[in-house]
């Protein structure tokens, strides 16, 4: 089939202005860089709100001190609930790159799954500590700035039950965050597949 001079015979698609403008420029294989964003700013929040809920038993009861760390841990938390929700709404409206055939069904279905049950972890540890305090009665204040108040009425039993599951979700956490994290050293450091870098931002050619 002919073409024109310097041209293919097959041409992409060109996305209209429109499009382009709000799809990402991702190399293929790669997380956009929205998603990179958000990726690397959970990571940080929940290594914040883990060290925060680590130091509350070492605060005196009723000291200043300990009502920071819990303010700050409850206003993180939030924040992650909030940014969990972004991320599960980017993902869904731009689907992330197909996992590798070179990694078999059985460690694709448990990256799937690891993935699964941290979105559902960092979703819903937010949740269980925001139910503890209004079934209590209690507001839970937003960095000092904001007070989120009790959506549900007072109920001492769904609080008792809500900070259980908070206590015990926690050591689930550190479990699949633990998992997730060997699995990305050993794409990077032991098989060096390439999966690693997917979530890392793109180098700039120099």
């Amino acid at each position: 089939m002919p073409s024109g001079p310097g041209g293919s015979a097959f041409r992409r698609p060109r996305l209209s202005p429109v499009r382009a403008a709000a799809a990402p420029e991702t190399a293929p294989g790669r997380y956009d860089p929205v998603a990179i964003g958000l990726h690397w700013a959970v990571a940080v929040l929940v290594a914040a709100v883990v060290a925060l809920g680590l130091a509350v038993p070492a605060a005196p009861l009723g000291g200043s001190r300990r009502a920071l760390i819990l303010l700050l841990h409850g206003s993180i938390g939030l924040t992650v609930l909030a940014t969990m929700a972004f991320q599960a709404w980017w993902h869904w409206r731009h689907p992330p790159p197909r996992l590798r055939p070179s990694l078999g069904p059985v460690t694709a279905f448990l990256a799937r799954a690891n993935h699964v049950v941290l979105y559902l972890l960092l979703l819903g540890m937010p949740v269980s500590g925001y139910v503890n305090a209004a079934a209590a009665g209690h507001s839970v204040s937003l960095f000092g700035i904001v007070a989120v108040p009790p959506l549900i009425g007072e109920s001492g039993r769904l609080s008792q039950i809500a900070i259980a599951l908070h206590l015990a979700g926690q050591f689930l956490v550190y479990l699949f965050v633990t998992l997730h994290i060997a699995a990305a050293l050993i794409h990077r450091f032991v098989r060096d597949d390439g999966i690693f870098e997917r979530m890392l931002p793109a180098r700039r050619p120099r």
